[in-house]
């Protein structure tokens, strides 16, 4: 009993053999088209974005001196027991 030939499209290096050429050449210009549209479509949102941020006025929007200061520490109110609850022993 042997071993069966693998059947590949590719050769031992990994390189295309002729048969996936043929099998791929009906495709390739409708692959570049579209390709080519995807990417146009993409461009397109892109420099549209680009351009519709150019258009904002940040003219109202104040701009700090200097860096902002420590924030104070929060100070909450004392917690008070509820009926039926049992206080923390770690305080």
């Amino acid at each position: 009993m042997g071993i069966l030939p693998r059947s590949s499209y590719y050769t031992k290096d990994y390189r295309q053999t002729a048969a996936l050429i043929r099998a791929r050449q009906p495709y390739l210009i409708k692959n570049i088209f579209t390709g080519l549209g995807l990417f146009a479509f993409a461009m397109s949102i892109y420099s549209f974005t680009f351009y519709a941020v150019k258009q904002d006025d940040f003219s109202d929007v104040k701009v700090p001196e200097g860096p902002a200061a420590a924030a104070a520490p929060v100070q909450t109110a004392p917690q008070t027991m509820s009926q039926g609850s049992v206080p923390d022993p770690r305080k």
